[in-house]
Order: C-alpha cells, then sequence, then structure tokens
C-alpha cells in the first residue's frame, strides 16, 4: 500500500469568500475531509500536514489587542494554538467522512514540535505570510503603528510576514510512526512549533512559521513516503502565470524546476516553496515523485491523470 505525505493549502481550510470565523472554517474542512477520504477509500495510507497562516494571525492578533486585559501569548505558542483547532476540526470531519465511506479509521491530531537552527537567514529576512490581507496604505499604517514587516502577496494585497526557517527535525516523527500502520495523523500543522535544541537537549519555542510544505517534505523523507502530494488552489503549476501566455506544466524535471526559479517564475511565500520542497523531495528519492495539484483534483493527480509531477529526470 502506497504511503502518502499531504500538503494541504489555505483554501483547504478555508473560503476566500466567506467570514473568517472558526464556523466558517468548520464548514469549508468538512468538504475538504470528503476529498480526502476518498484517498483513503482509494487504498492510500496517509498523514496530512496543514498550513495555519490566516489562523495563527488572527489567534495573534486577538492575542495582542487583549494584552491589557490578560498577558499577550508569545508566537510559537499562537502556533500550538492553531494546531489545536485545526487539526480538532480536521480530525472530527476527517473520521465522520470516512465513515460515511465505510472506513473505520482513527484519525489523531499530533501537537508537532519541529527544530529549526537559530542561525537560519530566514530570521533575517522575513518571507512567510501570516494574518489577513491589507491594501498597500493600511499595510503602511501597520509597519509605521507595530513594527510588522508587510510585503505583497502574489498580487493578492499585502500581508505580514515572519520567518520562515528551514525545518530540520521533527520531535515527534517517532509517535507518528508508531501511529502509522492504524491511524491517519495530522502532524505538523501550521509547519509545526518551531523549537532551537540547547546545548544540553532541551527545546525552545522561537517566533516563526515554518514553510508547512518544507515540513511536509521533511515528514514524507523521515517516513520513507512513496509520494509528496502538495495540495493548494491551482490544477497544475504554471510559467507566465495570470499572464496571457500562462502555460500549465504536466511534468517537471529537477532541471526544468531549477530554471524556472531562476526566471523568477514563481512567486515567494506561494508556489514558489512548494515547487522547492518537491524538488528537495525527489533530489532525496529519485525514484519517487511528487505531485502539485487542487483538492478537487487530488485524487486523479495521485493516480497520474493531472496535476504536476516533479520528477528528478
Amino acid at each position: 500500500m502506497e504511503k502518502l505525505v499531504i500538503a494541504l493549502g489555505g483554501n483547504a481550510l478555508q473560503s476566500g469568500s466567506g467570514p473568517a470565523t472558526a464556523e466558517a472554517q468548520l464548514e469549508v474542512v468538512k468538504s475538504t475531509c470528503d476529498f480526502i477520504a476518498q484517498i483513503s477509500k482509494e487504498g492510500y495510507e496517509l498523514a496530512i500536514v496543514h498550513g495555519n497562516g490566516p489562523q495563527v494571525g488572527r489567534i495573534l492578533l486577538a492575542s495582542e489587542t487583549a494584552k491589557d486585559v490578560t498577558p499577550a501569548m508569545p508566537f510559537d505558542v499562537c502556533g500550538a494554538m492553531s494546531q489545536g483547532y485545526i487539526g480538532y476540526h480536521l480530525q472530527q470531519s476527517l473520521r465522520y467522512s470516512l465513515k460515511k465511506k465505510g472506513l473505520d479509521i482513527p484519525v489523531v491530531t499530533v501537537a508537532t514540535q519541529v527544530v529549526v537552527d537559530e542561525n537560519d537567514p530566514g530570521f533575517q529576512n522575513p518571507t512567510k505570510p501570516i494574518g489577513a490581507f491589507y491594501s498597500e496604505e493600511e499595510a503602511r499604517e501597520l509597519e509605521a503603528k507595530s513594527g510588522y514587516v508587510m510585503k505583497e502577496d502574489a498580487g493578492r494585497g499585502f500581508r505580514r510576514v515572519v520567518a520562515s526557517p528551514i525545518p530540520k527535525e521533527i520531535v515527534e516523527l517517532d509517535s507518528v510512526k508508531k501511529l502509522w500502520d492504524t491511524t491517519i495523523v495530522i502532524t505538523c500543522g501550521g509547519g509545526g512549533i518551531p523549537v532551537i535544541k540547547r546545548d544540553d537537549g532541551s527545546l525552545e519555542g522561537t517566533a516563526a512559521v515554518i514553510d508547512k510544505d518544507f515540513a511536509a517534505e521533511l515528514l514524507a523523507e523521515s517516513i520513507g513516503a512513496d509520494m509528496l502530494v502538495i495540495l493548494t488552489e491551482v490544477e497544475k503549476v504554471a510559467i507566465n502565470f495570470n499572464k496571457p501566455d500562462q502555460k500549465n506544466l504536466s511534468k517537471i524535471t529537477c532541471a526544468e524546476c531549477e530554471r524556472y526559479i531562476g526566471e523568477n517564475q514563481f512567486a515567494p511565500g506561494s508556489m514558489l516553496p512548494k515547487v522547492q520542497a518537491a524538488m528537495k523531495f525527489v533530489k532525496a528519492n529519485p525514484t519517487k515523485k511528487a505531485v502539485i495539484s487542487s483538492l478537487g483534483k487530488a485524487v486523479d493527480a495521485i493516480a497520474g491523470k493531472t496535476g504536476t509531477e516533479i520528477v528528478f529526470e
């Protein structure tokens, strides 16, 4: 039975047109889990990694807004909180979707710490978008008022950006391995709770958001997955995206990916980390492949009928 690690994009958790509430998220997640349950029904073993950009941003904003009433939570704690409530929605909804398809498979969320290097250059150059979208004027006001770093995000508006260090080690990996044969595990939520390992072996949380695609890649590599599946809003990766000469790609090699990256074809914080994570997986596993596609086309993409396959050569 093939082992998959599935990375869920933000559209799998929230609708861009709906309200940013927990109730609205749950409705989107219910639909998402029907697609994931179908993947399981097809006979694949899987683990799920999800993002948390909007959610951790709102949790942090709520905490900072209420600081005069109750102490604000550190950024890593906000990340842990987002893991808990997103994981709760996913495991509740996925268990129900599986049962509707006649599958009695447990689903468990693991609060997952991921080790990063405190000297990672990501801390000097924040790139990871979190929270809501703002106009340029609003963004400049936030920079002046709160000291946030604000950047334009793939033509959709301005968002706050924070450090996005590369994940080095999944602390709870052994637990995920022990659960794998019997359980669908939701792990490395939001890329994992970022922690730094001290010389004495202790762990210390740090202010960052690990990219969930790189965390999913590390999990796939560490678990010996057969395929890394990155699900996003588009059916295929494209070059010249949103231009008259846009070209959708069905299969690309690592060498082609490198060339397109050199041409700045993929937006930082959007498609770029997905392609980079896919490349990293197939470079470490040259006989395997990674797939990038949309949630609605996931089953067909895994079967090689659509989506973009990233292969070694």
